[in-house]
């Protein structure tokens, strides 16, 4: 299979292609390490995502945000929105999911041979990706737009900026609080964790939705 086919713009993806163009030993190191950390969390990141759309029942990105009107999914949906931000953190390559440049490991995996305005488009995407995933996640999880009730007569474009400045947040804070896993605890991570986890939380979901 060949990189471009392995994903559509996420870090990971960045990763294993400009890893694979190096033809450098710890690139590719880092390239192969990005491409199975894409499959694997790729699938708990939809998971994640689907509970929401059973729940909400629209794919509109609008219809779920008035869907929240009452109250956030993140009250209904705990679990979903902790497997949807794992999955996003290691979707971003970011700790402690950054096997694929782990400077300390292979000097800095699939960007080692990049320097200058290449290097900083690297780092540019990956941090817009964080501000991306942070949008969606608070879509799906924290009401877009919604207000808290009470707090009404702040505009909407406001809270909405807010939330994904929070979550933004939250992902650059958590480098330098949790120490990296290795690739195999990764990879298990993912298999027998989240996912499974994921499967359980849209069965749960499908089976509240028919009997309410």
């Amino acid at each position: 299979m060949s990189s471009s086919r392995l994903g559509s713009g996420s870090s990971a993806s960045l990763s294993t292609r400009a890893g694979w163009a190096s033809a450098n030993k710890f690139s590719l190191i880092g390239a192969l390490r990005a491409a199975a950390q894409l499959i694997a969390y790729e699938l708990p990141l939809v998971l994640g995502a689907a509970a929401i759309v059973m729940q909400a029942e629209t794919l509109s990105m609008v219809g779920i945000v008035q869907a929240q009107e009452k109250y956030w999914f993140v009250f209904t949906q705990p679990i979903g929105f902790l497997i949807f931000l794992t999955a996003s953190l290691a979707e971003l390559t970011r700790p402690p999911f950054d096997m694929p440049v782990a400077d300390s490991e292979i000097i800095f995996g699939a960007y080692t041979e990049y320097t200058g305005l290449r290097f900083a488009f690297f780092l540019l995407a990956e941090y817009g990706g964080i501000v991306a995933l942070s949008a969606i996640a608070s879509v799906l999880f924290l009401g877009g737009y919604n207000a808290v009730p009470g707090l009404d007569f702040i505009p909407g474009w406001m809270w909405m900026a807010g939330k994904i400045m929070a979550l933004s947040f939250f992902i650059i804070w958590l480098r330098a609080t949790y120490p990296r896993l290795r690739e195999d605890q990764l990879q298990k991570f993912s298999w027998m964790g989240l996912i499974p986890l994921a499967l359980a939380n849209i069965m749960v979901t499908a089976v509240l939705k028919v009997a309410f």
